[in-house]
């Protein structure tokens, strides 16, 4: 969909100029002011002020993400989320909007709205300018999709083929396959691992979405992130306008996720599948994100496969031996352990040759750590490229949500560099072998050729 109006081409010039003036902010103030505090609800609400541009985002954050959906209806939240966009209920004056009514609604306001749920949580992001008349109704159209959503049966009844479609054409594809076994693999029963299936949607109805919605969204659990030419008393009657039409009781303690259990001892899958490419997964549950070695990790990943063409697996498998053109590795870590993984493509031929040589680096990098070069040239990197994390207002609002969520110092950005400076080789060596074991791990090769 285009926009056209003035408002809208106004807002577009002043998301060009956004980048460049937050650019320069950030090059010359270390300082990123976090102003935190729990409203009498018991919404927490994190904020960073960015007068540079007429404009705010938000996000709000519930612990309702996949890790919580029934274990016969993997996928509900994020479904859940996605269909407040199908309209809303009429309350008091305002009248109810279909889908329809909903988007020109929005589209009119030159603002957006809408939720998604990941692994750990369920999440509602609103983006408007802040010129007081299109905030006031943006405000009020995302209390009213936050709060009041009409959960249709038609238009879930319509979109649900389309859903399983999806997922047809997803299990064609050989990179779909081997990521699913992998995450079988790894998590096993953990809900982690979950996945969609033609037979799980099928068992999704609107009546659960309404259930799950009338359960989960509490003003009195909400995190609220916002970064935006908001000052903390606007900041604060927003988040109360946005948040006024939700229960702000019923917050008891949720009960316990079981914790990802480490694997006892090493997996291997080989999956036959006709492809130009075999595709090869290698790793296992990793670290919690509140883990005290999050920064070692963060340098150690980037040395070992995460920093591109600068990283060993990628000198070593493609540079020297030429045995693929990428291969890279990266923790998900998360409230729960996810997954250390390393993940490569090449000729089927050629593939065992390769994940042999992809372990006997792990192995090494595990025994060793890495050099003194290696940790300086990561630092440099990684130091040098903070700045690109936070050149919008979008990836500033995504490390703000991430402080909230995760219970972060309010300072963690102003010290990250700090943090990954200090680092030493030992430190890193150490961290890494203690969340990396190399003789259990989970292996999956799709598509190989059998050794003859």
């Amino acid at each position: 969909m285009t926009f056209t109006t003035p408002t809208l081409l106004k807002s577009a010039r002043y998301c060009v100029s956004a980048t460049l003036l937050l650019c320069a902010a950030l090059t010359s103030h270390a300082a990123i002011p976090i102003a935190h505090w729990t409203q009498p609800s018991g919404a927490q609400v994190y904020l960073v002020e960015s007068p540079a541009i007429p404009m705010v985002d938000v996000q709000i954050d519930f612990d309702a993400g996949a890790r919580r959906d029934p274990k016969d209806k993997p996928g509900l939240a994020n479904l859940m989320a996605a269909s407040t966009a199908y309209g809303v209920k009429a309350r008091g004056s305002e009248p109810a909007l279909d889908e329809n009514g909903l988007s020109d609604a929005w589209a009119d306001l030159g603002a957006s709205f809408g939720g998604s749920a990941g692994a750990d949580r369920l999440s509602f992001a609103l983006r408007s300018l802040t010129y007081p008349d299109l905030l006031e109704k943006a405000t009020a159209l995302a209390a009213r999709e936050l709060a009041d959503p009409a959960y249709p049966e038609a238009p879930w009844l319509r979109d649900r083929p389309k859903l399983i479609a999806s997922l047809k054409e997803a299990n064609t594809r050989p990179a779909t396959l081997a990521g699913r076994a992998f995450a079988r693999a790894v998590y096993r029963d953990h809900p982690y691992g979950a996945e969609s299936t033609e037979e799980t949607l099928g068992r999704i109805s609107a009546a659960d979405m309404r259930a799950l919605h009338a359960q989960a969204l509490r003003a009195c659990s909400a995190k609220v992130s916002i970064v935006g030419a908001l000052d903390r008393a606007q900041a604060d009657a927003l988040v109360t306008r946005l948040l006024a039409n939700l229960p702000a009781t019923g917050c008891d303690a949720l009960p316990a996720v079981a914790e990802v259990e480490p694997l006892a001892a090493a997996h291997e899958e080989r999956i036959a599948f006709a492809s130009a490419q075999a595709h090869v997964l290698l790793g296992q549950p990793g670290v919690k994100r509140n883990s005290p070695d999050f920064f070692a990790l963060t340098v150690a990943n980037h040395i070992l496969g995460g920093g591109g063409f600068t990283a060993r697996l990628t000198e070593e498998v493609r540079e020297k031996r030429g045995l693929t053109y990428s291969v890279y590795s990266y923790f998900s870590p998360g409230l729960h352990a996810g997954a250390f993984t390393i993940g490569l493509q090449t000729r089927p031929d050629q593939a065992q040759q390769a994940l042999d040589l992809v372990r006997e680096v792990l192995a090494k990098f595990v025994t060793e750590g890495p050099t003194e070069k290696e940790l300086q040239a990561a630092k440099d990197n990684l130091i040098g490229g903070f700045a690109l994390r936070l050149d919008s207002n979008r990836k500033l609002l995504d490390n703000v949500a991430n402080i909230a969520w995760n219970n972060l110092p309010l300072d963690y950005l102003e010290t990250w560099t700090t943090q990954v400076q200090r680092l030493t080789a030992a430190e890193i060596r150490a961290a890494f072998a203690r969340a990396v074991q190399p003789d259990r791990m989970v292996t999956v090769v799709l598509g190989a050729e059998e050794a003859k």
